[in-house]
């Protein structure tokens, strides 16, 4: 496939320029002006649109059938300009084989699985994952960490009371041993939290992941004041990894904002999609890339912190998350269309923007799929509350 007259949008190479890209045997084969067809390939005419290396999400929940929160990987992913996601804890060890056999190996879409620290990851609504703590097992995790090393890439963790209950600090503290064991990062969810969040930053090493960094709840970055942690600060430069992970409840406009203006930006932009938010307020990836488009970041950032940032925190930068040449051939194609749209958070509160990406095709491992299958609002409406 040869994509051409695009404007390529390639952070990890620092490219911005309208340039053509070649596609063969399921890796990018070059990226110029004027590149050439061989007889027989697919010529895509990308004038206006962006093309970007595939969208990597950081965050979110795709054991569909047997976790609560899960949604089909292909139709709400992948088909919405997501090429690679990273489920976020959806499967513990015991329930890791059925979550590979049914969902990983058959979804066209790039599934990175961080394991659960509670064996049975994230089955109810109604009980915690953590809240017994035999279920919070180290050596369970560690043996599913070594059975499935081709897959599993992380370790992950819940602190909020109604997951974890009084087992707040031996949750952490086993999940911190079993990343270090595994040699794995660790996410760390916060928000609602049973530890104040300053004991939690000083336990993350660099490389580690703290998600849903700008909710609104207590024990977020910023202190009583309004004032970004000190704690938080030195985590960034600890080389910790600030992640979105907006969700349903855990992106508020007022926090991101104040955050931004204190130069406290995310590390990655991902969206917590799952079963309750997928229909709103989140929708898909590219609508909160959106929101940080209006929140001020640059494009460039935008697209950095959802390629180039996330395949850096999965160890997988000369893989996936950039177009140079050898990588997989993961493209995605986005209109930055101009009008009239507004964007809601977890708080209800709204904005007005001008401007939205959107999602017009995509290619996974050399293979095109359909784009923009989920609805979006036309101009003039919300994207924030897309009606049903």
């Amino acid at each position: 496939m040869l994509i051409q007259g695009g404007t390529v949008i390639d952070p990890a190479r620092g490219v911005h320029e309208r340039l053509d890209v070649l596609l063969r045997d399921r890796r990018v084969q070059a990226v110029g002006p004027s590149l050439t067809p061989s007889p027989g390939e697919e010529v895509v005419d990308a004038r206006g649109l962006l093309v970007t290396p595939g969208l990597i999400d950081l965050h979110v929940h795709v054991y569909y059938g047997a976790s609560h929160y899960g949604i089909e990987p292909d139709p709400h992913c992948l088909a919405t300009g997501t090429t690679t996601v990273v489920d976020a804890g959806s499967a513990g060890a015991l329930t890791f084989p059925a979550f590979r056999t049914y969902v990983i190996e058959v979804a066209r879409t790039r599934i990175i699985p961080f394991l659960n620290i509670g064996a049975t990851g994230m089955l109810s609504a109604d009980v915690g994952e953590l809240e017994d703590v035999r279920f919070i097992d180290k050596p369970k995790a560690l043996q599913a960490i070594e059975a499935n090393r081709d897959l599993i890439q992380g370790v992950k963790v819940r602190l909020s009371r109604q997951q974890v209950g009084a087992n707040g600090r031996v949750a952490l503290t086993t999940a911190l041993e079993t990343a270090e064991a595994a040699q794995l990062p660790l996410m760390v969810h916060v928000g609602d939290t049973t530890l104040p969040l300053n004991d939690i930053l000083r336990e993350l090493r660099g490389g580690d992941v703290m998600t849903h960094c700008f909710h609104g709840r207590e024990q977020g970055v910023l202190d009583e004041h309004r004032r970004v942690r000190a704690e938080a600060r030195k985590a960034v430069v600890r080389g910790v990894v600030f992640d979105v992970g907006h969700g349903v409840g855990s992106f508020t406009f007022a926090v991101a904002r104040a955050a931004l203006a204190q130069d406290l930006a995310p590390g990655t932009i991902s969206s917590d999609l799952h079963v309750y938010n997928v229909r709103g307020p989140v929708f898909d990836l590219a609508t909160t890339m959106s929101k940080f488009l209006v929140l001020g970041l640059g494009l460039d950032d935008v697209i950095r912190l959802t390629t180039s940032a996330p395949a850096k925190v999965l160890g997988s930068v000369d893989h996936i998350g950039t177009l140079a040449p050898g990588a997989a051939a993961d493209v995605t194609l986005l209109r930055l269309e101009s009008g009239a749209f507004e964007f809601v958070d977890t708080r209800g509160e709204t904005i007005k923007a001008g401007e939205r990406l959107v999602p017009v095709r995509v290619v996974r491992d050399g293979v095109p799929q359909a784009a923009s299958l989920q609805p979006r609002p036309p101009s003039g409406t919300s994207s924030g509350s897309r009606p049903v």
